[in-house]
């Protein structure tokens, strides 16, 4: 089909999508015009953009259910959105489709106090449901570094963590129901506020499951006592093999603690020029390990960290001697992403996860990779439970780089799995990781998880294309694999 045909179809389909929604929706709720649209075409992962048909923002229940029965009708996709701060493509808009976004659904419903929960719409962000249980001395515990503007629906479609995922747990550790709608429009509902539900446990099926099974409309979250204090060691390393073997040797020592954080000297020295706090910028590596509780309970686990880190060869060891002292050691860390946009026209942040026992490895392996594809790259890491946030600097505007970063995203991913690790540990896998699926998954177990979102969605009209590789798409990354030595994202959109 050539340009003229396909822009003809694309503008007879929309004028048809369009006139069916504005029956459902005020009209301040559907955006169709291209300025208007502009907005969603892309997510955090911004190299990958397409605009949709129109925008949906419907402000009830009753609007979602409508919206998903037209577009049902009509066999047009859906990708729903949150504050599109996700990493991996994942509310990548479809070329024929409706980008349905939960942004106005923003309200906290209820904080139950004694059975120590938060009842709130999807729209809600991450930081608003702690900061509505304060007044009670409780908060929420995951805490992605956009939790700032990152929503609840989208944490519950990527299973998002954060720095204190390793001892709290993930987003599914912390959320006991899900409400939503099925792309048909009926309602349905994941879990419950008792402490089991009946029949299967499909909760653990839909936290995750990157908006493929269903629309998130309200969530209940598990909140837990703020603790009395907390304290932070920042620890520095000359030599990255050190500073791997000491977070394992912090986690065989039997301490769990509420945080602990890796990076590297590029991404060290990136954050300090940005936020002044007080890294050492002649370390290789260095740690942020912090214990909560008690006053009693952190004397005793910070006095214990600091006897691993010190015999583990750290050269500099310094614990926050105030909350502002620590919230500073931490500004770093959650300003990772902001600084290393100083200094790069762009950055693709990938995710994966790896033994704890293989940090270092994983480090050197990933300096290789910037002699390979000349490229840099700074690195952050979840190192608690091996969780890395490599962040490969380039110019979007250059092909060449753009290609070379896909290569480099792609080999950190395969270097991964090789090390017994997964392609993906918070950020999903969405556009981003398909081919890296393949690598990781057989073609029966993509079979499996293919039937799984047929038993969901047996048209595959919601946020199709995603996260789950089909067979044509593993054998073109196969071809890949053998030519350039790394999987790549073939015919993907771009700028």
């Amino acid at each position: 089909m050539d340009a003229v045909a396909a822009a003809g179809e694309r503008n007879a389909r929309q004028a048809e999508v369009v006139e069916r929604l504005r029956a459902e929706l005020p009209p301040h709720a559907l955006l169709w015009q291209t300025e208007e649209t502009i907005p969603y075409e892309c997510d955090g992962l911004t190299a990958y953009r397409e605009r949709p048909l129109a925008v949906a923002l419907p402000e009830t229940e009753a609007q979602v259910a409508a919206v998903l029965r037209a577009c049902h009708a009509l066999g047009v996709p859906v990708v729903a959105r949150g504050a599109g701060t996700g990493l991996s493509g994942g509310a990548l808009p479809h070329a024929l489709g409706v980008t349905l976004s939960l942004a106005k659904f923003n309200r906290i419903l209820k904080v139950d106090a004694h059975a120590r929960t938060a009842t709130v719409q999807s729209g809600v962000r991450n930081l608003a449901i702690s900061e509505a249980a304060a007044p009670h001395g409780l908060y929420y515990a995951p805490d992605p570094s956009s939790q700032i503007a990152c929503t609840i629906g989208g944490n519950v479609a990527e299973n998002s963590g954060g720095v204190h995922c390793l001892k709290y747990g993930l987003t599914l550790h912390n959320v006991l129901r899900v409400r939503g709608y099925t792309v048909m429009g009926e309602p349905i509902e994941f879990g419950s506020e008792a402490l089991d539900a009946p029949g299967l446990d499909l909760l653990s099926v839909i936290v995750g499951s990157e908006g493929m099974l269903a629309v998130t409309t309200e969530v209940t979250v598990r909140l837990i006592p703020k603790p009395q204090l907390a304290r932070c060691i920042m620890a520095s390393f000359d030599d990255v093999r050190k500073a791997g073997a000491a977070v394992a040797r912090i986690v065989a020592a039997g301490i769990i603690p509420a945080g602990l954080e890796m990076m590297d000297k590029p991404m060290t020295a990136a954050v300090e020029d940005y936020v002044h706090a007080g890294y050492d910028l002649e370390a290789q590596a260095i740690l942020l390990c912090e214990s909560d509780g008690t006053p009693e309970e952190v004397a005793e686990e910070i006095a214990h960290m600091e006897a691993v880190l010190d015999s583990s060869g750290a050269t500099r060891i310094e614990v926050s001697e105030s909350e502002a002292q620590r919230l500073k050691f931490w500004s770093g860390r959650k300003n990772a992403f902001p600084a290393s946009g100083r200094i790069s026209p762009d950055y693709m942040c990938m995710d994966s996860t790896i033994p704890r026992k293989r940090l270092a490895d994983m480090l050197l392996a990933i300096q290789a990779m910037e002699q390979k594809y000349g490229l840099a790259c700074c690195n952050v890491f979840h190192a608690g439970d091996g969780n890395l946030h490599p962040l490969i600097l380039f110019d979007a505007n250059d092909p060449d780089q753009l290609h070379r970063c896909e290569l480099f995203g792609a080999d950190i991913l395969e270097t991964s799995v090789a090390m017994g690790g997964s392609v993906t540990g918070e950020h999903g896998v969405g556009i981003e990781k398909l081919g890296s699926m393949c690598v990781q998954f057989s073609a029966e177990e993509n079979a499996q998880m293919h039937a799984l979102k047929a038993a969901f969605d047996p048209a595959g009209t919601l946020n199709p294309g995603k996260a789950i590789p089909t067979l044509r798409r593993c054998a073109e990354s196969g071809k890949m694999l053998v030519r350039k030595g790394a999987l790549a994202f073939p015919e993907l959109p771009r700028f």
